[in-house]
This record gives C-alpha cells, sequence and structure tokens, in this order.
C-alpha cells in the first residue's frame, strides 16, 4: 500500500526526504503525467544526502553531474517500486514547474530575497525530484506561516556584493564575485545569503555538498 510513510522510509535509505506534497487540481494537470492525484517532491535530508552519494556508484565514478545521475537513478527506482511516474527538475527543455510545485505543497515559499524557503530547509532547500502518483494518499496539514515570520532577516544584508535581495537576484555580479579571489569563502564554503538563514544553518549540509554546488555553479 502506498502511504506517505513508506515513501519517506524508501527515500531515506537514500538520504533523501520528502519536502512537500500536494493533490493537484485541473490548473496542475498540464504539467503533470494524465491521472496524477499526488505529487511529492524529493529533495537532500540534511546531512544524510551526501554520504549516501559518495557511497553510491555515482559518486565515486568520476563521471560528470552524478548528483543528477544519482536523482535520477534511486527516484526512478522508488517510482517503479511505487507505481508512479518520476519526474526532475533537469533535463530540459521543457523544464519542470518545481518551484510553482514547492509553493503549492504549503511547505515553501518565496523569500524576502526571492528563492525559496523551506519550512525545514530553509534557503538550503532543492528539490532532486518528484513522485506523480496515481492514487490519492493522506497528506499532513501544512504548517500555517513560512519561517520568515518573526526572523530578523538576516538574508537581506548577507550577500557581500548585493547580488540577492528584494530586487531579485543579480546572476552577473554574484558570479563575478564567486569567480574572484575575494569569494574564496563562498565558493568553498556555500552561498552566505543561503547560510545566513536560521533553518538553513541547521539543516546540517556539510561543506563538501555546499563547495560542489558553488564550483558547479562556477563553472
Amino acid at each position: 500500500m502506498r502511504t506517505l510513510a513508506r515513501i519517506e522510509a524508501a527515500a531515506a535509505r537514500h538520504g533523501l526526504a520528502v519536502m512537500g506534497a500536494f493533490h493537484p487540481a485541473r490548473t496542475d494537470a498540464p504539467d503533470l503525467p494524465p491521472g496524477t492525484r499526488t505529487l511529492v517532491l524529493l529533495g537532500p535530508d540534511g546531512g544524510a544526502f551526501w554520504p549516501a552519494l559518495g557511497a553510491a556508484p555515482e559518486g565515486q565514478d568520476g563521471a560528470p553531474d552524478p548528483v543528477d545521475r544519482f536523482s535520477r537513478r534511486v527516484i526512478g527506482r522508488m517510482a517503479c517500486d511505487l507505481g508512479a511516474k518520476a519526474l526532475f527538475p533537469f533535463g530540459g527543455p521543457p523544464w519542470r514547474p518545481f518551484y510553482a510545485w514547492a509553493v503549492r505543497s504549503g511547505r515553501a515559499w518565496p523569500s524576502p530575497v526571492r528563492l525559496l524557503v523551506h519550512e525545514r530547509a530553509g534557503l538550503m532547500i532543492s528539490y532532486r525530484g518528484a513522485l506523480a502518483l496515481r492514487g490519492r494518499i493522506a497528506l499532513p496539514d501544512p504548517p500555517h506561516a513560512p519561517p520568515c515570520t518573526g526572523c530578523a532577516r538576516p538574508c537581506l544584508t548577507a550577500c557581500p556584493v548585493g547580488a540577492l535581495g528584494p530586487e531579485g537576484y543579480d546572476v552577473p555580479a554574484c558570479r563575478a564575485h564567486v569567480a574572484s579571489p575575494e569569494g574564496l569563502a563562498c565558493r568553498s564554503g556555500g552561498c552566505r545569503v543561503r547560510m545566513a538563514c536560521p533553518p538553513a544553518a541547521a539543516f546540517g549540509l556539510p561543506e563538501a555538498q555546499r563547495a560542489h554546488h558553488m564550483e558547479a555553479f562556477h563553472r
């Protein structure tokens, strides 16, 4: 029987976690496989994901894109076991609307710096894939308010070059800084804005994981 607990247990075996889920409405249908009645979003489970990737073939073979290849294999196998369809935020175009799906789940919101902020992962939220289920499974109620409620919002002033703020993301300014000697801390330790978010700091992503993603962005 497909239940959220079963999906959570299967995801945890690979360092993943359920980061949101919802029952699609008719307006969601164009972006989903026909007959989808529950969409479950999966992402790295804090500090558990990087060791799981490192122990997997994709983490050891030296080939490009280990995170995407690991995600495709693991989530694809989960989908087969559950009779679901695996969907991914990479491999487009066309690109799946993961940002909109995250907001629809009620567990992620647009943050003060316009990036998604998640109830548990904060600004360190990322999605590795989704499971489109043909059955409607029971889901817990989402939280009533985002983690930004009552927060001092250190994300607004954390970027050394002001590339992330209320007006959005200045990608060229970020890229130039990360590529410079002054940007070494961002490149090796992760985005200062994301790390300034209290839930993100508590989420426990290892420095090696943060550095991997920043190096991929830098390249």
